[in-house]
């Protein structure tokens, strides 16, 4: 069964929580992974690769670049999801 914007959210929260060490309650829609949540190329990836194995998604490289807020991480895995 697909995710919903809220479980999809609620799920990235808690990756970027474990791998950037920023609280689940600051993770929101609009806010920028690299200036509002200190997610680097890194650890961007790192987020890229537990949201594909979490949400059954391939997000292709090409794509990854196009995902600078929250919110655009929800909308692709949202369209993109298994």
């Amino acid at each position: 069964m697909a995710a919903t914007q809220e479980q999809i959210l609620e799920g990235l929260a808690e990756i970027v929580n474990e791998i950037a060490g920023i609280p689940a309650e600051d993770v929101a829609l609009d806010k920028s992974f690299t200036d509002d949540l200190d997610v680097d190329s890194l650890s961007m990836v790192e987020v890229v690769v537990a949201a594909e194995e979490r949400f059954d998604v391939k997000i292709p490289d090409d794509d990854v670049k196009n995902l600078k807020t929250v919110g655009d991480a929800v909308d692709y895995i949202l369209k993109h999801q298994g």
